[in-house]
């Protein structure tokens, strides 16, 4: 091994020793688990300190706060699901480009061999005309069937493929607008929702909802029981908002988009999701042991005709911050 590279080599390795030492603390920092999405997160920000995502880090944490798990994940905690849902859509490009590819060499492939009986034939019908045997144009035409089946088997194999990788893109794009856990559309889904159906004038109404004190949920017990609390949620809310859009917005926060109705009756249906969570009382599944009321506390408005997406949740997620300071377990609407 030569001299510049081993020097190469302990540089790497210094570097990369650094960058461990500053995710490490980065990671203390923020008291938060060395799991591979707050790892990831935390390098995100290590190696790009002139990144818009260390820029929001930065802009949080002014004056000393520490990173909560609900900031991590809007800023982008999904990183570790992100990079996995990346590798599986270039599987299924690469796929799509090797069918694309492989078509057009088919078609290459039967204009060659069409061109190639275009010449025979037309050698063949002069040699008849010269009194040749009919022979030549039986074996001609025999060969040029011969190509045709083959070359209909090819199509019909491609087509197939082609019909798989089409239901494939599919479940793909579906996935990347659903929620793993809740199986809701995702903040990616909802965002394009209200676009689409504000671009059609649709009258709006936007409630974001939070779980109460969700961060002592999974503290006390663990973030298994904390995601079947998400479920029962999100099942609760689409349930009694049923026709309209819900969808998981992150954590444990969730927002629906009602079409064509007034603010009052928006209010009505959420109220009502709102009364059915608190009257339940969960339990856990393996002592039986009471986990105590759920509640959530939710902000709601009314779209204006033209008004952004930011503008409209802005208000909503003030609102949602008046109820949580205001006691919680309630909605608050303007």
């Amino acid at each position: 091994m030569g001299l510049a590279r081993s020097t190469r080599l302990v540089a790497a390795e210094d570097r990369a020793a650094q960058i461990f030492e500053c995710v490490r603390a980065f990671l203390t920092l923020h008291r938060l688990g060395a799991d591979p999405a707050h790892y990831a997160f935390a390098h995100d920000v290590v190696c790009n300190p002139a990144g818009a995502l260390a820029k929001s880090v930065a802009t949080i944490t002014d004056g000393g706060i520490r990173l909560s798990a609900r900031d991590i994940e809007t800023l982008g905690g999904g990183t570790v699901a992100a990079l996995a849902d990346g590798a599986a859509s270039d599987g299924l490009v690469a796929q799509t480009q090797m069918q694309v590819e492989g078509f057009t060499d088919m078609m290459r492939s039967m204009r060659a061999e069409t061109a190639d009986f275009g010449r025979d034939l037309a050698a063949s019908a002069t040699a008849l005309q010269g009194g040749a045997d009919s022979d030549d144009m039986i074996r001609l035409t025999a060969v040029m069937l011969d190509r045709v089946r083959s070359a209909e088997a090819r199509l019909q194999a491609a087509t197939s493929e082609a019909d798989q990788l089409r239901a494939k893109l599919e479940e793909a794009r579906g996935d990347a607008r659903r929620d793993p856990l809740t199986g809701l559309p995702n903040r990616r889904a909802f965002e394009e929702a209200f676009a689409e159906q504000s671009a059609r004038g649709t009258r709006l109404c936007l409630a974001v909802c939070d779980v109460d004190r969700f961060k002592r949920v999974n503290d006390q017990f663990g973030h298994s029981v904390g995601d079947r609390v998400l479920k029962a949620i999100a099942g609760a809310l689409s349930s009694a908002c049923e026709g309209h859009f819900v969808a998981r917005y992150g954590g444990e926060e969730f927002v629906i988009l009602f079409s064509n109705v007034e603010l009052a009756q928006a209010h009505a249906t959420l109220e009502s999701a709102r009364l059915t969570v608190d009257a339940k009382r969960y339990r856990l599944r393996e002592t039986d042991m009471p986990l105590g009321a759920v509640t959530f506390s939710a902000g709601m408005t009314a779209a204006e005709g033209g008004e952004t997406l930011g503008a409209v949740f802005g208000r909503a997620d003030k609102l949602l911050y008046a109820a949580k300071d205001g006691g919680r377990n309630q909605v608050r609407l303007v």
